[in-house]
């Protein structure tokens, strides 16, 4: 399994990883390092929809790792075609990353840029994938056929931090399709979920309808959720919802393509 990964990276010669701190793009970047050594280099894009403790933990990670590593903006609040907020967003921020992600290399004189992409991936609805690939990135982790629960037992076996993180994803995944992106929104949405993960809730998900706060946890986690529900409710309120509601189907990935799906 591990070597299946090895042998598609060891093949690029270079690599630039798209790192975020996640689980898949920190066992990319840790094997690139350890394949490569001085010729891996990892590049964290940051911009407004990425949570902040998002990109604390990325760059704390990667330092205690002494990965190769540092920061580039990424504008895409400034791409009118992203903000709109079509089912297709992903396609405009993951091209600009892209463009970004190789210019980069280029400049390093890297072979290529690698991402953490695998076969669960796929079987979601994950337009920038496309996008990415169109703009050369490569999948060293669909290359050696890898799914995610291969890579999360990668990072265990090699005593990774983060072998066990829960799954993350951009604060636009928050919003319904058709609803403009706007850093308010983002930012109401971060301190929400940041409010319900000092309470103890570990997988969140506050999904913003307008001023209704859709409220997603793990099914285990709910009666603890409900329980507190007159504290949690009130500091909702006061971050700027009108309506607190708990999704009772619980916390999954990608809840909001599921619209798209019924309407097939």
């Amino acid at each position: 399994m591990i070597e299946a990964v090895k042998r598609a990276i060891g093949r690029k010669g270079s690599m630039l990883v798209s790192y975020s701190g996640g689980v898949d793009s920190g066992v990319l970047a840790v094997l690139a390092q350890e394949v490569l050594g001085e010729k891996a280099h990892c590049v964290f894009l940051d911009s407004p929809v990425v949570p902040r403790v998002e990109a604390a933990c990325a760059e704390r990670y990667a330092r205690d790792l002494g990965l190769s590593f540092e920061i580039i903006p990424l504008p895409v609040m400034e791409d009118s075609r992203f903000t709109l907020n079509s089912p297709d967003r992903c396609v405009f921020c993951k091209k600009t990353g892209a463009r970004i992600l190789m210019s980069r290399a280029r400049e390093l004189g890297l072979a290529c840029v690698a991402d953490g992409v695998n076969r669960s991936d796929l079987a979601e609805h994950r337009p920038g994938i496309r996008a990415s690939s169109e703009e050369g990135i490569v999948h060293p982790f669909l290359e050696a056929g890898l799914a995610k629960p291969e890579i999360r037992q990668i990072a265990r076996d090699l005593g990774l931090p983060f072998w066990d993180r829960p799954s993350s994803a951009c604060l636009c995944s928050r919003i319904p399709y058709g609803n403009k992106i706007t850093e308010e929104i983002l930012r109401r949405v971060e301190k929400a979920e940041d409010l319900l993960h000092t309470r103890g809730f570990r997988q969140v998900r506050v999904r913003c309808h307008g001023g209704l706060a859709r409220v997603e946890v793990n099914r285990e986690e709910m009666a603890d959720l409900f329980a507190m529900h007159d504290d949690i409710v009130r500091e909702l309120k006061a971050i700027g919802f009108s309506y607190v509601a708990l999704d009772l189907e619980g916390y999954r990935s990608g809840s909001m393509d599921e619209v798209l799906t019924s309407e097939r």
